[in-house]
């Protein structure tokens, strides 16, 4: 998601992935006669070990429960008040590689629980 919108206190990681972003377009740009599709995956928090090192870490450091790192830190800005499933970002990588995807070049593409429409 941050290929898309940035958070305060991490211009690194915003810019990061914002080069992200525009590498997809002019790769998108540059092989769309070529019949090949260039696309980037813009996943908000997720659920993976990762994320679960960081809430802990997070809690740790803050001296809050863990509950209160999901629901006031990660999910605060997330409308749905879910961690992303890695089998939902799974799905929409088949969907790109299919026969029906042909058209979706050139996309930054969020399945983040609504984090970026607010």
């Amino acid at each position: 998601m941050h290929a898309l919108v940035a958070s305060p206190f991490k211009s690194a990681y915003n810019a990061a992935k914002h080069g992200v972003a525009g590498f997809t377009k002019t790769v998108a740009l540059e092989v769309a006669t070529k019949n090949i599709t260039v696309n980037a995956i813009c996943p908000g928090y997720t659920d993976t070990d990762l994320v679960r090192n960081q809430i802990a870490d997070t809690a740790r450091i803050r001296g809050i429960p863990i509950e209160s790192v999901i629901r006031d830190v990660m999910l605060a800005d997330q409308p749905t008040k879910k961690f992303v499933k890695p089998e939902d970002i799974g799905a929409l990588v088949v969907h790109l590689c299919g026969p029906n995807s042909d058209s979706f070049t050139g996309a930054c593409l969020s399945i983040d629980g609504g984090w970026v429409a607010r």
